[in-house]
Parts: C-alpha cells; structure tokens; sequence
C-alpha cells in the first residue's frame, strides 16, 4: 500500500470531508483483513429468538398505540438502493438477447404494475407496445425501461418503481411505505412521522415524487406526513484498492471514493434524534392485501420493545437512587439474562454490591432493538447468532456470510445449521430513561469492517464497507430476536421478484 500521500491525495480527502488520518487508517483495517466473528451457535427458537404466544397482542397492542397517540414512534426506511442490480439481468438481455430468456421476459410483461407507464411511453415517441410485442422487438421494448429515453429504470432508485396495481394507479415503493407508515405510525394528532435515506444524485427527483406522493395518501389517510430525506454523509464513504493492493485512482489519478455500506447509515439514524424508530428496507413492502399481517407484527415488535423500556426504566431509576437492594439487584440480572439475553462474565455474581451495580447500570442503560427474525427460506443475508466475545462471554448478533471465516470447517458448519434469517424488521429505543438520545457511535464494534470484493470499469477491485447498521454498528446495543411470519418478508432483489404471488 502507499506509503503517503500526494498535496492532491491530501486537498481531496479534505474536499470529501475525511482527514489524511482517517484514510490511513482505513488502510490499516486492509492491512488487518476482515474481521471474523466466533460463531457459538446459532440463535433458535427458546435459545435467543422469542415466539410470542397467540394473546401477546391483548397486553402488546395496548402499550403500543399508548405510545404512538404521544407521537414516540416513527419509521427509518435506507432507500439509497439504486435499481441496477435489480434490473441486471435485463441490461444483459439487451444486450446479448437469448432466445429462452427473451421469450419469457415477453410472455411475463404485462403482468409488472410499470407496464402502463411504458406504454404511454413508447406512445408518446410515436410507437405502439403491442405491435413491438406482436413484432417480437424485446430489444426496442428493453431500451424503453431501461434507457432514458423511457422509463430509465436502470438509473432510478428502487424507491421510485412502480411495484404493485391498484385500480386507482399502481404504486412505487416509496408510496406503498407512506401507505403501511399511517397505518401505524400515525399519533394522536395524525401527524405520521417517516424518513427515507437517499443518494445524493437522486435527491431532488425523489424529493419532488414524495411531495406529490405525500398529498395523495395525505388525503385518502387523514394523516399529516412529517417526512425527512437525508444522503449518506460523503464523510463516510471509503478509499478502495486495485487488485495490487494499491489506492484505487482515475485515469487522471484522482483518488476513488467509494459509498461505505448501509453501516454508513448509523450516522443519518444519529442524527434523526428519534425516540421509537421502526426501520425495513425499501424493497421489503407488500400489496395493501397483504398488510395487515406486517402491521401487526410490527405493533408487537414495537409493543415488545416499550414492555422492556419500562421495566428498564424502572431498574436505572432505583440503580441511580437508592432502591436497588439484593434482592433487587438479584431481579435485575435476572431480568438482563432472561430478557435481553445478557450473559454476564464469570464471577459477576460473587463480586460487591458496588461493582454490581455499576455493571448492572452500563448493560442497561444502551440502546435497545427488538428485530424480527423470519424462518430461513433459503434467501440470501444474515442470521440470528451467538457469538464469543473477548471476554468469555456470549452476545447475540446479526451476522452476514463475509463475516464468517472461509477456512474454519467449524465455523462454516455453524453457519450453516442456522435457521433462522434478518428480514431487516426492528423496533429501536433510541432514548435513554431519562430521555435524552443515545450518541449511537459510542456502541459500534469498531472491528467489523466488511472488506468486499467488487469490480468497477471491469477490474476486480477491494472495497471497505463501515460496520453494518444492523451488524457491527449495533453490536453493543441490547437485543432481543422474535420470531415473525414469513408473510411479512416481501423483498424484491430482482425484477422478477416482482412477479412472486406476494407482489402481484
């Protein structure tokens, strides 16, 4: 790797609002390698991940929509994604037809919620879709969705794509997540709290459909929308190296920058200052059909979280005064070991009523998640684990495959008997007992940088991602997993994923 930097190296990374100190130490963590988790075992059902029984709601519920009337609860949704990957295989398509792949993508077209869209479109330039179908030009009919002189899906971010039909006009993602956010975000005045994480070239375009999105759903709902956009900070972003491991440049020489991952994210959560925030990715939303179930599961997510809030609120308030005697004492481990699933070090009990107490108050007094967890159906992501910290204990964390170290037998084993999969589904406490919001960048494993292969210009490339915002980033918080349906996991990763039962 170089060992300095050039005056321009320099005036760039402060144009990008980093320090020369920060980029080498990003070069140090390439130096280091990834870092890889000890993987106990996996996290099960009984052994980390609750299974709520059938009349949770009658307590849950209540608690929940107490809270939400007080306006506490709003929804985080990352939907910087842009559409490129989803529409990868078609991008190839149009440029290299095949005859199985062409024949099925025109049999299937009319079937995805974009289509009326596409053929005012292809109207608009003097031609008619149905001829190009009846034609079999599927290569005109491609450039068309995804070129700008159509639809440009290949440049939009997903969060603008038409996903689902309606008789009243089909959807984009973004609209159906202001739809599911005032069916349980809304508070006692209407005011229904939702923010969306964009990249920066998209903002304006997204800013304009959310405004025009907003007053539609505005109106059929009854709910004010205090909506917020934010980009991912360029101060978070990431050097990148060749494949001599040196600092990846431009032709011209320039430094390449590159986004740091959704742990980047952290810092737009940061600063949101939120109380109660509920967070699902953009991709992840069902057909108003299927709602409901996702909209209960997410009150008894956050229902859950507010049922620990309490009594944790309660254990700091007498860990803070005076009303924390043994017997007191002895009920909060339990609770910290039963509830949150803490696993306090060897000797912890056999120490003084001092140093207990102080223990007592660091583990509770963090920020809380409470994440739903999906039966594992094969998709691919992280999982619910149980993994060895440096002190001997045991925490319970989202882990991803690149976390996992490739030559350990053992630890591919464990992996794989995982049942277990992240649908990103959390409710977190951001507040401490006394109300004021957690810095959340003092409770990041510093360690779990992901370092990624990738290719870009056609060269095979390393690139650095932060710790993840549901991986590394909330590593030292207080968490507990609870089983969900699969019903509520709707993600689309690919077009075709569109055409799943769930989304049409």
């Amino acid at each position: 790797m170089e060992p300095a930097f050039t005056e321009g190296d320099v005036r760039m990374i402060r144009e990008h609002g980093l320090s020369p100190e920060q980029v080498s130490r990003q070069l140090e963590i390439f130096s280091r390698g990834s870092f890889y988790h000890r993987l106990d075992r996996p996290a099960t059902a009984g052994d980390g991940i609750l299974v709520l029984p059938g009349d949770a709601g009658e307590k849950l519920f209540p608690l929940y929509a107490e809270q939400c009337r007080e306006g506490r609860i709003m929804k985080f949704v990352p939907a910087s994604g842009a559409a490129s990957r989803m529409f990868r295989d078609w991008s190839r398509l149009c440029r290299a037809p095949a005859a199985a792949s062409i024949e099925e993508f025109g049999r299937n077209l009319k079937r995805f919620a974009f289509f009326p869209d596409l053929e005012k479109t292809i109207q608009r330039s003097g031609m008619e879709l149905q001829k190009l179908i009846e034609n079999g030009d599927y290569a005109t009919i491609l450039e068309f969705i995804l070129d700008r002189k159509g639809l440009n899906y290949l440049n939009l971010p997903k969060a603008l794509l038409k996903f689902h039909w309606y008789p009243d006009g089909n959807r984009t993602s973004m609209e159906e997540h202001l739809v599911e956010a005032a069916m349980y975000v809304r508070d006692g005045k209407g005011a229904c709290r939702i923010h969306f994480t964009v990249s920066a070239e998209h903002r304006l375009l997204f800013e304009k459909c959310l405004e025009e999105a907003e007053k539609k759903y505005a109106e059929f709902f009854r709910v004010r929308y205090e909506s917020g956009v934010s980009i991912q900070d360029p101060a978070t972003d990431t050097v990148a190296l060749d494949g001599k491991n040196r600092l990846l440049r431009e032709d011209s020489g320039a430094l390449v920058f590159r986004p740091g991952g959704h742990g980047s994210l952290l810092k737009n959560l940061n600063e949101l200052r939120g109380d109660i925030v509920l967070i699902k990715n953009i991709d992840n939303i069902p057909p108003d059909r299927l709602k409901e179930r996702t909209v209960v599961y997410k009150k008894l997510l956050g229902g859950y979280l507010i049922l620990l809030q309490d009594r944790i609120r309660d254990y700091l308030n007498r860990l803070s005064g005076r009303g924390a005697g043994e017997g007191g004492l002895v009920e909060m481990e339990t609770f910290c070991t039963r509830d949150l699933n803490i696993v306090f070090p060897e000797g912890f009990r056999k120490s003084g009523t001092g140093k207990r107490k102080q223990v007592l108050y660091e583990k509770l007094n963090r920020p809380l998640r409470v994440c739903g967890m999906v039966r594992n159906e094969g998709e691919p992501g992280g999982g619910p684990f149980w993994v060895e910290e440096e002190d001997g204990t045991r925490s319970l964390q989202i882990v991803e495959e690149a976390q996992v170290d490739p030559s350990s037998d053992r630890q591919k084993r464990i992996w794989e008997r995982s049942s277990y999969f992240n649908p990103v589904d959390l409710a977190c406490g951001l507040k401490d007992f006394r109300g004021e919001p957690f810095d959340l960048e003092k409770y990041i494993d510093p360690r779990t940088y992901f370092i990624s292969a990738k290719s870009q210009d056609g060269l095979e490339i390393k690139a650095l991602e932060h710790p993840g915002l549901w991986n590394g980033g909330m590593a030292r918080w207080n968490t507990v997993f609870i089983e969900v349906p699969i019903e509520t996991f709707n993600p689309v990763k690919t077009v075709d994923d569109l055409l799943r039962p769930q989304h049409l």
